[in-house]
């Protein structure tokens, strides 16, 4: 296991093909040595189990530059930004917003933060398709969330509404 977590650790800053295939390596000798090793041969297995769950994502870290190699990073990241988010608005939870607008304000804070300066050219959409209707969907997402307002506010009149538009519907002209 710690031949594992030295090799995961890559001081040597190896790439992820690489990183690979000597993961892959130990793996099979650990396969080869399980009868061998008495009461951790469970161990061993279950441990072959979980990194073959876990084998489709794991060496993207290796490839991609300042992706968090860890959960434990992302929920640093993240945990990072709710702190400043609170800071900033003066809230004791996490802004609502970012449950409505997050796929957009997480991402364009992490890459403030990651990069120092963000130029104009970079804010510019590279997909105006996609960026539309990332837009929609945001709007749609607010809309929800401004009707239950709307009946947190006053929910004998928001209800008195739907039965009104209702019976509008059902009755003939």
């Amino acid at each position: 296991m710690f031949r594992a977590a030295a090799l995961l650790a890559n001081v040597a800053g190896r790439a992820g093909t690489a990183v690979k295939a000597s993961y892959r390596g130990l793996l099979g000798a650990m396969a080869r040595h399980a009868g061998g090793a008495g009461s951790l041969s469970g161990a061993l297995g279950h441990f072959q189990k979980v990194t073959r769950s876990y084998w489709p994502g794991l060496f993207h870290c290796y490839d991609v530059p300042e992706l968090p190699r860890t959960d434990n990073d992302l929920e640093q990241l993240f945990g990072a930004h709710r702190y400043h988010e609170r800071r900033c608005s003066g809230r004791k939870v996490a802004s609502p917003g970012l449950v409505v607008r997050g796929s957009v304000r997480l991402p364009a804070a992490v890459a403030t933060r990651l990069r120092g300066e963000v130029k104009g050219e970079d804010l510019t959409p590279s997909d105006p398709d996609a960026w539309r209707e990332l837009r929609a969907s945001l709007e749609r997402r607010q809309a929800v969330r401004a009707q239950g307002r709307r009946f947190r506010r006053d929910p004998a009149a928001y209800l008195q509404e739907l039965e009104d538009a209702l019976i509008k519907e059902t009755l003939p002209p």
